[in-house]
Parts: C-alpha cells; structure tokens; sequence
C-alpha cells in the first residue's frame, strides 16, 4: 500500500504537475500513485498538458532579476507581495486577479505564458515561471520561501525605486476611493521599517499602525495620508511607468492631480 505524505496538499501536488515534473516523479515524491496524481488533478478541474511522462520544458529569461530595469523593479515589487517561491519545486508564481499584469510580467521575463487554473483552495490565476536559477537570484536578495513573515527590504537602487515602490502597492496597497489615505500591508516588520524609511525620504507624512490577528500574528499596515502627500507619491511612482501599474490605484492615487497629468518635476529627496 502507497502512503501518501501528509507534507504535500493538494495545492502543491498540482504547482508540481504545472511546473512540468513527471507524473511518476510527482508520485514517488508524494507517496501516491500515477492513477493519485490523476484524481488529484481532474478533482480540481486541471487538464492533461502531455501525454509523456517527460518533463515539459518552460522558457524565462533567467538572468531577469540579475539586471536592475524599471520594468524589472516594478516586477520584483509585485513580486515580494503578490509572489510565492513553491517549496516543492524550482518554480515561483506570481498572483494577480488583473490578467493584463501577468501577461505583461510574462513578456519582461521572457517567459512561456503559464498560467496555474484557479480551484476550490486558488481562485486567483497565477503565472508559473520554472527556473531553479531565478529562485536563487530571489533568495540572494533575502526572497525566500517563507517570506512573508521574514521578508527584509531590499536594496533597491535609487533610481528604480519609484517603480519597485510602485510594484508594491499594485501587490499588497490599499487607496482610499476619496484619494486621502494609502496603505501597505505586510506581516513583515522589516519591510514595513523599510518602506517607512523611503516614504520618509521622499518627504511623506507617514505612520505604521499594528494589528494582531486571531492567529496572534502581528499584521504591520505603512500609511501615508493627507491629499497633497498622495499627489506628490503619484507623480514619483508613475515616473518611467509606461504601461505597468493596474489601472484603478492609479486613478484613485492621482485623483486630486487638477490637469490629469503627471508632473515628474517632484524632486526625490
């Protein structure tokens, strides 16, 4: 008799057959059958994508994150908020209810447009990029596995910090709809210390705020508030931007921006 192992949902049987590992593989590893790893993808509504039981092979460009770019910062910035590096396998992905972001972090990445399907335990679409030498890069930067409660800042350049700032907040920011207040929310304490400091940089009023949650885990929120403290945060994210940032939070954080123009003459202190 097979006995499954316990360490491995459903979730991650499925991030393993996505990521182009063989079915047998996924098996042995596990502790299922090939026939397990079957039922496991049709129960939740995950076609066949090979018929061998070869690897698949997905392309990226795997240099992406050793070159600091506009359009790369921006991704890293989705990335450490909306990102999970999988356990089980060389592979990360990238979470987005906006499937125009995904595309557009597939074409800067090079990468093959694979997308995970959403199920019971997923309804977010999310881009699957396999590649052992990215998630490498990403620990190097201190982006790892269990990133969310042990995520420090990263050292980001000067000049791509707008758009790693800006990454973040189309990740994990909250825009108030009357484009007063903004927030960040990360488990992190060092990530909040550190957007805190950049915010603090640029001139912003800013605060952190705290909440535990049931699980008893501090929840860390990074603010900046006031009308005129949002303008002048618009017109240094959207520097550079072309067409990366999701379109909503960009309305409501330039909402009190008079002409509906950028000003990029803010200077960064």
């Amino acid at each position: 008799m097979v006995r499954r192992n316990k360490d491995y949902s459903d979730e991650e049987i499925i991030e393993m057959y996505l990521s182009g590992i063989s079915v047998k593989e996924i098996a042995d590893k596990v502790g299922i059958t090939p026939s397990g790893v079957s039922y496991i993808r049709k129960k939740h509504g995950i076609d066949a994508i090979r018929s061998s039981g070869q690897p698949r092979k997905h392309k990226v460009n795997e240099d992406f994150f050793k070159v600091w770019s506009y359009e790369m910062a921006w991704v890293l910035g989705l990335f450490v908020t909306d990102g999970t590096i999988n356990k089980s396998v060389h592979s990360i992905t990238f979470a987005q209810k906006d499937e125009r972001i995904l595309k557009l972090i597939a074409k800067y990445m090079e990468a093959d447009y694979v997308i995970s399907s959403t199920y019971k335990t997923k309804s977010t679409p999310s881009l699957l990029i396999n590649s052992r030498e990215i998630k490498k890069d990403l620990e190097a930067m201190g982006i790892t596995k269990n990133k969310s409660l042990t995520l420090e800042f990263p050292s980001v350049p000067e000049e791509y910090l707008p758009s790693f700032i800006r990454g973040v907040i189309d990740g994990d920011g909250w825009i108030q709809d009357r484009g007063y207040v903004m927030n960040i929310t990360t488990a992190s304490a060092d990530f909040a210390a550190g957007l805190q400091k950049v915010f603090e940089n640029w001139g912003l009023r800013n605060e952190i705020s705290t909440q535990t949650t049931l699980s008893n885990k501090e929840i860390y929120r990074v603010w900046v508030k006031g009308k005129n403290d949002l303008i002048k945060l618009a017109n240094i994210i959207y520097q550079n931007c072309g067409e990366n940032f999701i379109e909503t939070k960009r309305t409501r954080l330039s909402k009190w921006i008079k002409d509906q123009e950028m000003k990029y003459d803010v200077e960064i202190a």
